[in-house]
């Protein structure tokens, strides 16, 4: 893989994706001038006996505690390997060794590798005195492979991700542990097996190397890269939904959101007309839509009908109660199927690129965060060794960069979007499956003709406990600070944790959408068939045959005969439409899913199939098809 070339000022979130699944990076010669001044201006500066935070200071409550020429008793601190260590030197080793404490399962290895691009990015900056030969050892640490083992629990968020970035920091001196090939090892033995040798730490190196939001922001980006491709998802899975219902588009037109254009909102209507262009499902109307019928033996008269797995039926409406509707069935014929004669659907699906849109604008506003904070430094006290000053204090500034409420904040936003896409998947699901809200479907999108058929009921359980699950964890970690350090620290972000959860309910949020495609393939499959059989009968029958479909036929000679009309009128509609189907990039996403889950015709183990949805929205499949579909749709 391509080298990612940093060097503090341009790197993109793309980039440090490539880096987390494997690329190597190299550091920018012509910068690393600038990372040796701000070193070499802190060696002086100690030379000089200045009192430096974290320097030639104790960190945090600590502050006002200066090093000392001496140790005020020998071998008290010193490392036994190494009985000469400065107090400057165990300073950095101890803050390093001392703040690696975090808990629970490791991150995975992208995470880590993430983190440790970022923290070296940030380094490059020049402003945190680390040395050029550490800034190329921590490079080095990364291209050969070693994963440090990074415990997710720890960080609060200020002075950065502490805990944790020390986690990263200790492998570097040989302590800790690490992955490499795979294998969890000793921190020293990772080092030895890749050819690289411990560091020792000079001057404010513990500080650079574990002073900032790396974890916060690796774990922010990982998850935004997810979530930008669960809402392209969560439209195609809309879309699909919409084609089952047969559903309106009006509601989607580009002169109704310019009216009112959210960026997310515009966004999200124009992917959906791109998603239906094609379809013949979509605006059809309301007359042409037969409702589901339970399949009888003599439900119908070919061998080639009696395949299908329902029968299918309208509701004639009688002359007595069109008076005051004579226009409306001058438009629409007087025959009530599946769907019902009302201008407009659900919220669930009307309002579409109102709440995925709404989802679309907070991925946005994170995403402008977590790009100011790549290449921004974040660690403490700043370093501006080429200022003119009277007094250090003002060449080695401590400020607050560490802090991560920006990010905490955007991932707040992000956290309470994951279950509002959810929320509204669900509900389209339970739409679907729901006779009463199905526009003419079976019950749980299934025939059920022996009643001891379950179909979809149990889908909707499950996405249902997700989207709950979801809602729960949804609640913002950065209103909630606990001080820290003495009360030193007395305001922190939670960050950290804020960032965390969203990574992970970002996994949960595809699974409900994983459940919501699965349920609307089944669903589009009927919707198709259903209206396709209504087309053959009126292609090979007569209106006699089609008549055998409608219920609340009148009985009177008069009325017959209009009825008859009628319905000959419904049969030559029919009978000339073209075959009835979804839009172009719908249908390629339903065949993705067809290649790996075929139609239910009849109840049977779902748990094995559920996963391969799953996997499905996880590995990209669905949203790859639809995107190479109506990416060919827009190149013809």
């Amino acid at each position: 893989m391509k080298p990612v070339h940093l060097d503090g000022r341009s790197l993109t979130r793309a980039q440090v994706l490539a880096v987390a699944y494997g690329a190597p990076v190299e550091l920018d010669e012509g910068q690393l001038p600038a990372v040796a001044r701000a070193a070499d201006f802190l060696a002086e500066q100690v030379s000089r006996e200045e009192p430096i935070y974290g320097v030639s200071t104790g960190f945090g409550s600590n502050a006002d505690r200066l090093l000392g020429s001496q140790r005020a008793r020998n071998g008290a601190g010193s490392d036994a390997n190494n009985p000469h260590e400065s107090l400057h030197a165990e300073l950095q080793r101890n803050l390093i060794v001392t703040h690696a404490v975090c808990v629970g399962e490791p991150f995975a290895p992208e995470v880590v590798r993430a983190m440790l691009c970022i923290r070296i990015n940030t380094l490059m900056r020049g402003h945190s005195g680390i040395r050029v030969e550490t800034l190329r050892a921590l490079a080095a640490m990364l291209n050969a492979g070693i994963v440090p083992v990074v415990p997710q629990l720890g960080s609060v968020g200020a002075s950065g991700d502490l805990a944790p970035l020390s986690h990263l920091a200790i492998v570097l001196l040989g302590g800790g542990e690490a992955f490499l090939g795979g294998e969890r090892l000793s921190g020293g033995e990772a080092l030895k097996r890749a050819g690289l040798e411990p560091v020792t730490l000079s001057y404010k190196e513990g500080l650079a190397l574990n002073n900032g939001t790396a974890q916060m922001l690796a774990t922010g980006v990982l998850a935004l890269a997810k979530l930008e491709d669960l809402v392209d998802t969560a439209d195609v899975a809309a879309a699909m939904t919409i084609d089952a219902f047969a559903g309106r588009l009006g509601a989607f037109k580009p002169e109704v959101h310019a009216l009112r254009p959210h960026p997310g909102q515009v966004a999200v209507a124009a992917h959906l007309r791109q998603l239906l262009d094609g379809s013949t499902l979509a605006d059809i109307p309301y007359h042409l839509v037969p409702r589901f019928r339970p399949w009888l033996p003599d439900s119908w008269a070919t061998e080639e009908a009696r395949e299908l797995r329902f029968d299918i039926g309208w509701d004639w409406v009688p002359l007595s109660q069109r008076h005051g509707r004579e226009k409306f069935y001058t438009r629409f014929r007087p025959f009530r199927g599946g769907k019902k004669h009302q201008p407009q659907d659900s919220y669930s699906l009307r309002c579409i690129p109102q709440v995925h849109g709404a989802v679309r604008d907070a991925l946005a506003q994170a995403a402008r965060v977590l790009d100011i904070e790549l290449n921004s430094l974040t660690d403490n006290p700043i370093v501006f060794p080429d200022a003119e000053a009277e007094h250090v204090e003002d060449q080695v500034v401590s400020a607050g960069h560490f802090h991560g409420m920006p990010l905490a904040l955007a991932m707040s936003y992000v956290k309470a979007a994951i279950p509002v896409l959810a929320s509204i998947s669900e509900r389209r699901l339970n739409k679907l499956v729901d006779p009463a809200t199905n526009d003419g479907l079976p019950a749980f999108l299934i025939g059920n003709e022996d009643a001891t058929e379950s179909g979809f009921m149990i889908v909707q359980y499950t996405a249902a406990a997700i989207v709950n699950d979801l809602a729960s964890r949804a609640m913002p970690a950065s209103v909630y600070s606990i001080p820290t350090s003495a009360n030193a620290e007395d305001h922190v972000s939670m960050g950290a944790n804020e960032a965390r959860h969203v990574l992970a309910m970002a996994d949960d949020l595809g699974k409900v959408l994983g459940l919501e495609l699965y349920t609307a393939a089944q669903a589009l499959d009927l919707r198709r068939d259903m209206i396709n059989a209504a087309r053959a009968l009126a292609r090979q029958g007569s209106a006699d045959e089609l008549a055998a479909k409608v219920a609340c036929g009148p009985s009177a000679a008069g009325d017959r005969a209009t009825f008859m009309e009628e319905v000959e009128g419904l049969r030559r509609e029919l009978a000339d439409a073209g075959e009835f189907g979804p839009g172009h990039a719908v249908r390629a996403a339903h065949d993705a899913i067809r290649e790996a889950i075929p139609f239910m015709g009849f109840d049977r183990a779902m748990d094995a199939e559920v996963q391969v949805a799953v996997r499905l929205v996880k590995d990209g499949s669905v949203l790859a098809a639809a995107r190479r579909a109506a990416l060919g749709d827009a190149a013809a």
